[in-house]
């Protein structure tokens, strides 16, 4: 599908027409200078959109920064959606002023396109709480949205689902800390697909050193600015005279920063230092947020380019894994034609990965998600089952807790073929509190899991990760107590992730594939409730059944024989869903 990505900034207009499946350019540019101009956007995109047509565009992408609590994926644009835009203005004054200039001059001009807002702030909407938090006041946070927003996120998703792609294994299995280092710089931590902490903030103030924005600082600092200079001109100097800029007192192009600290300029070597520092100091925070850490990429400007920073980014953290070669980090051009360079050196069990990102062909394909109708998924009821606390084991765990050579015996059949409740129970011991009397699920499993509720969580005092069933690796320690004996584990303990059941035949009807997320909508009860996020998994021996725990099923109060409703398809589920369907093109 042909689609025209524009990107209005206040100054300047980028776009591009792309083929969305093959990923080609038809056509690229930039307009600058847009607000000395007489029509200002309108008159810009007139020339683009003129240029624009030659190559009818079946369909209009429009990068949007900030979409605040009202969007988690991209939207097809209507007066709702531009209103919903305009209110998050103060989120982003420097940046969705723009975006919307933009978006009503190409609604304008081309009336009969599918037009699609594609928002910075959506691949990180799924953050935990725990990460999306601010220390203050909760109504207040409520009421006025403030919340860790972050952004670019078109970019963090390309380039992770690029690294998977090379390192051929799923997005899904991976841990991995992007670092997009431009003028505008953040870290993000995608953890088996997934944002789970990043850099930026409310605004794109927060976190690294930027080429002209402060990043991270006091807030006592900014209070004692404000008391001395102004909010107005407070506002300025964080967001225009700071940075590499501002450490620098030369400006904000990392190149001249270099050539200078060749020279001896402090200023320059001061700045390149703080920048260097600041992003490895985030990327051991997000190694240690995930538990570890399988992929370190680089990309943006900065992180494409300079061989130098990379070097200094990367150094010494040989702890995580990370080991860098050095002539191939001095050699790395990644580019559209080869789009991942590894730097690492043979022996680094992380990868170092410099990763071209394409911020406009993600738009683009987000767009042609949006703009290309959905095949009609089935109309087929799925079944709820509500999954109680409980536990798989292995066969060493089994033999400690119950004795050498125990076997599971059966109390009664459930409902996925081939798996039973036994008669065997243990207890759960955390550091707060234990939970006794936990049924074992069987057959036996290569691996010990222990799947508890968020409210069985913090009865224990532990701090369980979300996971899908079998990725353990770097969860939540427990003791389990059995009658022949106590097993320590470092890992094992989980909430478990929702998820539908299926047959791969079921997976035809849907529409949809082993690994997609949907959407499931529970309506006519005592609560209607949409569950967000829902793996799917597909296996021949599988009974058709969506689970949940019961924290959800409270939630929703739903009660034994309770149906949902599939109403999500993965090419409407935001970038991931997006970048997984278009996967190999």
């Amino acid at each position: 599908m042909r689609i025209l990505v524009i990107n209005c900034g206040s100054s300047s207009i980028k776009y591009q027409v792309v083929d969305s499946e093959g990923g080609e350019v038809l056509l690229g540019g930039v307009t600058e200078r847009v607000d000395t101009l007489a029509g200002g956007h309108a008159e810009a995109l007139a020339g683009i959109l003129k240029e624009a047509s030659k190559h009818e565009p079946q369909a209009v992408g429009h990068r949007v920064v900030h979409g605040g609590l009202a969007f988690s994926a991209a939207a097809l644009i209507d007066a709702t959606v531009e209103e919903a835009i305009r209110n998050c203005i103060p989120l982003a004054p420097l940046h969705n002023p723009a975006n919307l200039a933009g978006i009503q001059a190409a609604r304008e001009a081309l009336p009969g396109l599918p037009q699609v807002a594609v928002f910075d702030t959506a691949f990180h909407a799924r953050m935990p709480n725990r990460a999306r938090s601010y220390a203050i006041p909760r109504e207040l946070a409520s009421e006025h949205g403030i919340v860790r927003y972050g952004f670019h996120g078109s970019s963090h998703a390309c380039v992770a689902e690029r690294a998977a792609t090379y390192l051929g294994r799923p997005l899904s299995e991976l841990r991995i800390v992007s670092c997009h280092l431009g003028n505008g710089a953040s870290v993000c931590a995608i953890e088996y697909g997934t944002s789970v902490e990043t850099s930026m903030g409310m605004t794109p103030l927060e976190g690294l050193v930027m080429g002209t924005r402060c990043g991270d600082l006091d807030p006592g600092a900014v209070l004692k600015l404000c008391g001395t200079l102004g909010v107005e001109e407070t506002d300025s100097l964080l967001n225009r005279k700071s940075g590499l800029a501002g450490v620098s007192g030369l400006g904000n192009d990392m190149r001249d920063l270099e050539a200078k600290a060749a020279e001896g300029h402090d200023g320059a070597r001061l700045a390149i230092k703080v920048f260097a520092h600041r992003v490895r100091k985030y990327i051991g925070a997000y190694a240690a947020v995930m538990g570890g850490v399988d992929a370190v990429i680089l990309t943006g400007g900065i992180g494409q380019n300079s061989a130098s920073m990379r070097q200094r980014i990367l150094q010494r953290l040989e702890f995580l894994g990370v080991k860098i070669e050095i002539f191939a980090n001095n050699d790395a051009r990644p580019s559209e034609a080869t789009q991942v360079v590894d730097i690492s050196a043979p022996n680094a069990s992380a990868r170092a990965l410099v990763v071209a990102t394409n911020e406009e062909l993600t738009i683009a394909r987000e767009t042609s998600c949006l703009a290309t109708p959905d095949e009609p998924i089935a109309d087929l009821a799925i079944p709820i089952a509500i999954s109680g606390r409980h536990l798989h084991l292995d066969r060493e765990t089994m033999d400690l807790l119950f004795g050498k050579g125990a076997e599971l015996e059966v109390y009664r059949e459930i409902s996925q073929p081939g798996q039973f409740a036994a008669k065997q129970k243990v207890n759960l011991v955390g550091p707060r509190n234990r939970i006794d009397g936990v049924r074992v699920l069987g057959p036996l499993r290569p691996k010990n899991q222990i799947e508890v509720s968020r409210t069985d969580e913090y009865k224990l005092g532990v701090d369980a990760p979300i996971r899908g069933s079998g990725k353990v690796e770097g969860s939540a320690p427990i003791v389990l107590e059995g009658p022949m004996g106590t097993v320590e584990l470092s890992e094992g303990l989980v909430c478990a992730r929702r998820h539908i059941h299926m047959t791969p035949e079921d997976a035809e009807q849907f529409g949809v594939k082993a690994g997609d997320e949907v959407e499931v909508a529970v309506n006519g009860g005592p609560r209607d409730l949409t569950f967000g996020d829902v793996l799917v998994r597909v296996k021949s021996s599988y009974l058709l059944e969506m689970h949940i725990d019961t924290d959800e099923a409270n939630a929703a109060e739903l009660s034994k024989g309770a149906e949902g409703d599939l109403i999500y398809s993965p090419a409407g589920s935001g970038v991931r869903g997006c970048l997984q369907k278009h996967a190999g093109s």
